[in-house]
């Protein structure tokens, strides 16, 4: 190994202990990286006690500078990573295990500027990590620490003299025994941001603590306490035990501690259980928006890289920019309203609209702001819905829209071929004000997105309908002509109520056009915007779903661009009204790719990678686990179309509709938005309406409960 080179490990299991000898320089650290540690996908190094060749640790590293150990499942009868006198180390991503007189990571020795951060412990009967005198500027930050049930009565977390040790924003679980334990001349110790239990992470065994008295959320030795600061963390009061041990006496209360050390400020004794979403009625979780993002040590995101994001229903009580969630995880979900807006014009990279001027660069993003702006408020925003079009396309490739400082998710939103003009509704969750476009082809692209509608605290709510034709013009009406528009009434038709109705989201298809042209929907009565839905060329048939404001119970749908005529086919999907359920938005994520094969929702299990067949569904379950879940947004991509078709996505069990979300030709790679509703099971049906094979890619953005 030489400085800056990388060893990328394949999944599969390694038995084996890994002696890191070679040292990387600070401009080029020496990386070893797995392949995450998803369990059907992991990489695991080391072994388990019991184990015939049992291994002392999945890694050692002795003597070493400049080192990066990230995304591995370890494991090891003495440990699973060793640090031993080297500096500049950092492990990240990974999944550690504790065993009976091992701790999962021992620093020792004359190591410094070690960073542990984003791991995650699974528990087992010893502690997490142990920090030995001699070492200094170790940071801990952002990990899931749990002991599980200790059997040696260890902390899950000890700082044994050493000086300057910063722990930050990780939830801590002691599993009947201390959750913190800084002890010796660990002196200038930072402890901020943590949530800290006694109990078993999940509560589960905590009666089998029946001497909770003994045990204390965090311990603080006499000989540690000069320069030490304690601010910001949350204790759980359920454990019964005492929340603090300062230099020998123990507090049940912020105010007795705070008195007594000086420390404690802003700290909260209470319920530490942070909820994996928030509704309009529920109560402030006091863990939200509520940290000291000025702490040293912080990442930039949560233990699995999500970023900050502002909750909507709760006051920003912490520093900085007041977003900041306490211990490892962040508040991602928020049920919202929509709020129809435009369309209006965001970014238009060929004339500078939103950024500079310029076409995107092969694999650059572009960063653009959508609060305050266009109507949209400057606060409380969680999500955009925008009509997002690919244009000059000079290689192949896809495009991903995404959260704001967020890593690039495996999800696309657009795919296109070289000089293909092509659009597609996108919504998107926003972060810090922001959405994020990423240009994954080896070409330059030209972005143009139109907003439609925001998500915050008040607004409409999404009423599924089982897709409906409302419109085909080639059933009676004829070909729209090129500078003229279809005034189609959408309320009081198909279900759709008469009133009350802020907007609908219609999939349109345009097909059998004879020149060049693009089609704009819009509030009826309304004036035209510059924006646009759907662009073709002669004889192409292209869908896209678009979601409009209604005025006096109408649409408008209008050809441009051209000379010619198109015919043009509208289905209903759904529509707004007021009150009812919320929509949470979510980062995208890849529910199925038939090419690379999957896990399956609901049952966990690997689906191989086969082809759908003509007349064959895919069925997924989408919501599994959601109780009243009656919508979700996917973003539905065809390829490897060997003949003609057309796809349609509906609730899995019940009779397919006379609508169809996708229509391609031979060869063709064509991706669309679809709202569906999904069956009582969280089910959808994916249809292959063609005449050949076709692979399906499948990625999810969210959800409406209720």
């Amino acid at each position: 190994m030489q400085p800056g080179q990388t060893v990328h490990v394949a999944a599969g299991t390694y038995p084996e202990q890994v002696n890191i000898t070679h040292s990387g320089t600070a401009a080029a650290p020496i990386t070893f990286t797995g392949k995450g540690v998803e369990y059907s996908n992991a990489t695991f190094v080391g072994s388990s006690p019991g184990s015939k060749a049992p291994t002392a640790y999945a890694f050692s590293l002795s003597g070493v500078q400049h080192v990066r150990i990230k995304d591995f499942w370890t494991n090891g009868s003495s440990g699973n990573v060793l640090v031993d006198g080297s500096s500049d180390i950092a492990l990240s991503g990974d999944q550690v295990q504790g065993w009976y007189q091992a701790p999962a990571i021992h620093v020792t020795g004359s190591s410094s500027a070690v960073t542990i951060a984003q791991n995650r412990s699974l528990g087992g009967t010893g502690s997490f990590g142990q920090v030995d005198p001699g070492a200094q500027g170790v940071v801990i930050a952002t990990n899931v620490i749990r002991n599980g049930l200790s059997l040696d009565g260890r902390a899950a977390l000890t700082v044994n003299g050493a000086p300057g040790t910063v722990v930050v924003n990780n939830t801590m679980s002691g599993g009947c025994s201390d959750a913190l334990d800084v002890t010796g001349a660990a002196t200038g110790t930072v402890i901020e941001n943590n949530v800290i239990s006694t109990g078993d992470a999940d509560n589960h065994m905590n009666k089998l603590c029946d001497t909770a008295a003994n045990f204390v959320g965090l311990k603080v030795d006499q000989a540690a306490t000069a320069g030490t600061k304690v601010a910001y963390n949350v204790y759980d009061d359920k454990d019964g035990s005492p929340a603090y041990n300062w230099a020998g006496t123990k507090y049940n209360t912020v105010a007795d501690y705070a008195t007594a050390s000086g420390q404690g400020s802003h700290d909260i004794i209470g319920n530490s259980e942070l909820r994996w979403t928030e509704e309009p009625s529920q109560p402030a979780s006091p863990l939200v928006d509520s940290a000291d993002e000025n702490a040293p040590g912080m990442t930039a995101g949560d233990e699995t890289g999500n970023q900050p994001v502002d909750d909507p229903y709760t006051p920003n009580t912490g520093t900085g920019k007041g977003i900041r969630d306490r211990g490892a995880y962040e508040l991602q979900n928020f049920g919202t309203y929509y709020n129809p807006l435009g369309p209006v014009r965001l970014l238009d990279t060929r004339n500078g609209t939103g950024v500079t001027v310029g076409a995107v660069a092969p694999g650059a993003t572009v960063e653009l702001p959508v609060t305050g702006i266009a109507g949209v408020p400057a606060t409380g925003v969680t999500a955009v819905t925008m009509n997002v079009t690919v244009t000059d396309p000079t290689q192949a490739g896809f495009l991903t829209v995404y959260p704001h400082g967020d890593e690039l998710p495996v999800a696309s939103n657009l795919n296109w071929t070289s000089g293909e003009t092509i659009p597609n509704l996108v919504t998107v969750q926003v972060k810090d004000g922001k959405v994020s476009f990423h240009n994954s082809s080896a070409g330059t692209v030209n972005l143009v997105a139109d907003l439609f509608g925001y998500y915050s605290t008040s607004g409409s709510s999404y009423k599924s309908t089982a897709p409906v034709r409302l419109l085909d013009t080639r059933n009676g009406l004829g070909a729209l002509q090129q500078g003229n528009q279809i005034d189609l009434q959408v309320a009081g038709v198909d279900g759709v109520p008469a009133s009350g109705v802020s907007a609908v989201t219609l999939n349109v298809t345009v097909t059998g056009p004879t020149d060049y042209g693009y089609l704009t929907a819009y509030p009826h009565g309304t004036n035209r915007p510059t924006a646009s839905n759907l662009n073709w060329a002669p004889g192409q048939t292209i869908p896209n779903l678009v979601t409009v404001p209604v005025v006096d119970g109408k649409v408008s749908l209008y050809a441009g661009g051209g000379i010619g005529s198109v015919h043009v086919v509208a289905d209903l999907a759904g529509y707004f009204v007021n009150g009812g359920g919320t929509y949470h938005a979510q980062a995208p994520q890849r529910v199925a790719d038939t090419r690379t094969g999957y896990v399956a929702g609901g049952s966990g299990e690997w689906v191989a990678p086969q082809q759908i067949g003509p007349g064959q569904t895919l069925d997924l379950c989408v919501t599994c686990g959601l109780e009243n879940s009656t919508a979700v947004t996917l973003n539905v991509t065809v390829t490897d179309t060997a003949a003609p078709g057309f796809l349609t996505v509906y609730p899995q069990g019940t009779n397919r509709p006379v609508a169809s979300n996708l229509n391609w030709v031979a060869g063709e790679t064509i991706p669309n938005q679809v709202v569906v509703q999904p069956n009582s099971n969280g089910e959808v049906s994916i249809y292959n309406g063609g005449w050949s094979p076709i692979d399906l890619v499948v990625d999810e953005s969210g959800y409406q409960i209720g």
